[in-house]
């Protein structure tokens, strides 16, 4: 009978040994999320990697993604539950009928700081936006807000937006091809407008004809898989607010997280124009990039807060 005993007492701490492992895993919740990995699109990793999921409860796995159209695609899937998107091409998803929403916000514009501008090559003759007119002008993706916050700029200004040539380039070709004069002018973003000053010069900040404050990008899912995991969702929320307001008070901090997951050189980084945050997620944040959708013809005008998932 003692021989019994120890073994049940045996095989009950195995059990409990073995139950312990799981037991901890459960009171995990798994996310899969994918965004593009630039400092817009950095609120995730800085998330990971300061604890702010864990202290949610999550355990996220984040896929970097280069290609907007591919995030989109594996969101609507359900291939994974929430993806990073820049504002105007959820926009324009939305109202061909894909059941997206903003969850939470992401990079907002600072004309103080702006991590976005129209650059043209140190040589260049253009003076004016007038000056753009017939020419080349690269950006990082077509028919997005990248091509239509500058077409506005320039148009607003003295020039004909429509005669200009959009070409699509990668951001890390940006500097290069500026430098080479196989465009003549492109919408570029940070750490690129750092790298390519030894070149190129600042023509003007774009984004400013959209104001200042306004939702450049954002975090999305589908209204479905909202609704059905709102648990989930909140506490997502929460770490991307504390995140938020970690990233802006700290810079230096998030430059050597964003330089890891990049592969960029932290001092290349540090030296550049930091994304700013939103904490917040609200309509007016939203409606500037609606408007200028519209102003196009890409979509009908809509209120903001149908885009924002509000349970």
């Amino acid at each position: 009978m003692r021989r019994q005993a120890v073994l049940a007492l045996a095989a009950l701490a195995a059990l409990l040994a073995g139950n312990s492992r799981p037991v901890a895993s459960q009171s995990m919740q798994t996310l899969h999320l994918q965004t593009i990995p630039f400092d817009a699109g950095s609120q995730v990793f800085y998330a990971k990697d300061m604890g702010f999921f864990a202290k949610q409860g999550l355990d996220v796995t984040i896929d970097p993604v280069n290609n907007g159209p591919a995030i989109a695609a594996a969101v609507a899937s359900g291939a994974v539950d929430i993806g990073f998107s820049n504002a105007v091409s959820i926009e324009l998803a939305y109202k061909k009928g894909l059941p997206f929403v903003f969850v939470a916000n992401s990079a907002i514009y600072s004309s103080a700081a702006p991590t976005s501008v129209i650059m043209v090559p140190k040589d260049s003759p253009i003076k004016t936006a007038k000056d753009l007119n017939g020419k080349t002008f690269g950006v990082n993706g077509l028919k997005n807000i990248a091509e239509y916050a500058p077409s506005l700029w320039i148009d607003q200004h003295g020039g004909d937006a429509s005669t200009i040539k959009f070409v699509e380039i990668a951001p890390a070709d940006t500097p290069a091809a500026l430098a080479e004069h196989r465009v003549d002018a492109s919408f570029i973003a940070e750490p690129q407008i750092t790298q390519a000053k030894a070149t190129s010069r600042v023509f003007a900040k774009a984004y400013d004809v959209l104001g200042n404050g306004w939702m450049i990008a954002g975090y999305f899912t589908t209204r479905q898989w909202a609704d059905a995991h709102l648990d989930l969702l909140h506490k997502f929320q929460a770490a991307m607010r504390e995140t938020a307001q970690w990233a802006n008070a700290n810079p230096d901090k998030s430059a050597e997280i964003l330089a890891k997951y990049t592969k960029l050189d932290p001092a290349l980084v540090r030296a550049s124009y930091r994304a700013k945050f939103g904490e917040t997620l609200t309509p007016a944040a939203i409606q500037p990039t609606i408007d200028l959708s519209a102003h196009y013809k890409l979509i009908d005008e809509f209120p903001a807060s149908e885009l924002i998932y509000t349970k």
